[in-house]
């Protein structure tokens, strides 16, 4: 059995048998008997490519919904604060041990906020300096672009998804948000940081590299939600595989969003 290097997905069913143990139900799975700790056999009906295809385009019309809302709105300002309550939101949907559409969405809605305020933010700044309004357009772009890329390479098998491939993807998403949180730490004390977001050369490939890391994750996640569907994972699972999906490309948008302001003079 593989792991896969979104934390997201960490929470997926675990016991003996098939992948990740899915012949067990967790806590919140319908059919899971508490009794005997949740590990009877769920009697929900096994999961499918259509019903991850339909948690996953839900959870992003509200990301959408929200973020579009945000931007227009100029409500820019709750841009922290929703930052804050979506990290809360995440960690308790990755280390509770049970499925929650409605926190999940609930995620999904603040980090459009999230999205809407960073754009409107970055994507003002550089409309100041240039007098161009596309670079959201452009970011939104490559964003679906790089996302539909790399479910080319996945079906095709361009790329295979081993347990060594995982690992060093694991290794490098470590080391990159590593290195951001030094370098935020690092802003403190000097003008710059590791000038890993200032701008400049440096800044430019740690960007590259991030989209890279966040890219070639998706590989991994694809993989993760096929073994699942193969394995008869309950149905609910496929809201865990929309919200791994869901981090990702948050992720990787504002890679992209923050790569193409730099281009632009931001």
């Amino acid at each position: 059995m593989r792991t896969t290097s979104n934390p997201a997905f960490r929470n997926l069913p675990v016991g003996g048998g098939g992948y990740a143990g899915f012949n067990s139900a967790p806590a919140g799975f319908p059919g899971a008997d508490t009794r005997y700790g949740g590990a009877l056999p769920t009697t929900s009906r096994p999961m499918t490519v259509d019903d991850v295809v339909i948690k996953t385009g839900i959870t992003l019309a509200v990301l959408a919904a929200t973020g579009t809302a945000t931007y227009l709105s100029g409500l820019w300002v709750l841009t922290l604060p929703a930052m804050l309550v979506g990290f809360v939101l995440a960690m308790v949907i990755i280390f509770k041990r049970m499925v929650s559409p409605p926190m999940i969405l609930a995620y999904a809605a603040v980090e459009g906020v999230v999205l809407g305020g960073i754009s409107g933010l970055i994507g003002s700044t550089v409309e100041r300096v240039t007098g161009s309004s596309s670079l959201v357009l452009e970011a939104v772009t490559g964003t679906v672009l790089v996302f539909a890329g790399m479910l080319v390479v996945y079906k095709t098998g361009a790329v295979k998804v081993t347990p060594r491939f995982t690992k060093w993807l694991t290794g490098a998403l470590i080391g990159a948000f590593g290195l951001m949180v030094v370098n935020l730490i690092a802003n403190f004390f000097t003008p710059g940081g590791l000038h890993l977001r200032d701008g400049g050369p440096l800044a430019i490939i740690f960007s590259l590299v991030c989209i890279g890391i966040a890219a070639f994750s998706f590989l991994i996640d694809f993989d993760a939600a096929d073994e699942a569907i193969r394995a008869g994972a309950p149905e609910k699972t496929a809201w865990y595989i929309a919200f791994g999906l869901t981090v990702t490309l948050v992720w990787l948008y504002l890679e992209i969003l923050r790569l193409l302001s730099y281009f632009q003079g931001e």
